[in-house]
């Protein structure tokens, strides 16, 4: 029995087991994607149908949220056409619609065009019902510290003193909170996956992730703001920035906190969490 279940109580779940369960999915073809840091995937087809089953490999925490409550997000989402729909999802399981399309990487972001796409697509999501659940970023950053390795005391606490200057926003909306290209689908319309850290949040901290995980321009990071706001954004270019700030520490923490990490990746980022929050 693994660490989950043994801690849990409950039978191991096989993609087997789980999908011998389900209603017009018993027979079900099996095959296994590229899945996350904290969990399995596999693309499942039944007939006409096609899904995308994730088995956790442990317990989830904040800042992840349930399986439960991002099946909420998700189909919320869905209803606007920005996701694909959920199918079934339990503790530690998450079934939802296959969606074919063209998953965005980095240089996807280069692309003018694209950044006006995607800073409509945003206004949507964020117009989306509140969550009721608040991004708590103070959670996120002690979790992640507990855990770092690979980088100094001297950073660590930069990036905490970071995160907790923030004041709680005081424009909440409902925000994906994870924003890296991979996380981007074009249909050819753009949909939004893996809304497992999706909560109420500052709408900017979408805006930040976008620009400061795949370090735009200073050129493109204004264009997908002016995009976003429908004009002029100089008024709120301060608010972006201590928002990116914000992003910036998190992402030195998260980096630091996962046994994997690319170390000269991290030495980037930590770089520039000492030149951009000291």
């Amino acid at each position: 029995m693994d660490a989950l279940h043994a801690r849990t109580g409950r039978a191991a779940v096989t993609p087997e087991s789980f999908l011998a369960d389900l209603p017009g999915w018993e027979d079900a073809r099996l095959s296994e994607l590229h899945g996350g840091l904290t969990n399995r995937v596999w693309k499942v087809t039944a007939g006409a149908k096609v899904g995308v089953l994730k088995i956790d490999d442990e317990a989830r925490d904040a800042p992840l949220i349930s399986r439960c409550d991002e099946a909420y997000v998700q189909n919320l989402a869905a209803g606007a056409g920005l996701a694909a729909n959920v199918i079934h999802a339990d503790r530690g399981v998450f079934l939802s619609e296959y969606v074919e399309g063209t998953v965005w990487t980095a240089k996807d972001l280069e692309n003018e065009a694209n950044l006006r796409l995607l800073a409509k697509t945003l206004r949507q999501v964020h117009s989306l019902p509140l969550t009721g659940r608040t991004f708590d970023a103070k959670v996120a950053a002690r979790r992640y510290a507990a855990a770092a390795a690979g980088i100094d005391a001297t950073t660590i606490a930069l990036c905490a003193e970071v995160v907790n200057s923030m004041r709680r926003p005081l424009n909440l909306c409902c925000c994906h909170n994870d924003l890296v290209a991979e996380n981007i689908l074009s249909t050819p319309e753009l949909k939004l996956i893996d809304w497992e850290y999706a909560t109420d949040n500052d709408p900017f901290f979408d805006l930040a992730t976008v620009i400061e995980h795949h370090q735009l321009s200073d050129a493109h990071a204004c264009l997908l703001l002016d995009t976003y706001l429908g004009g002029d954004s100089l008024r709120w270019r301060s608010h972006l920035a201590g928002q990116r700030k914000l992003y910036l520490a998190l992402l030195c923490l998260w980096m630091a906190s996962q046994s994997d990490v690319d170390e000269t990746a991290l030495a980037d980022v930590s770089a520039r969490v000492a030149t951009r929050c000291s």
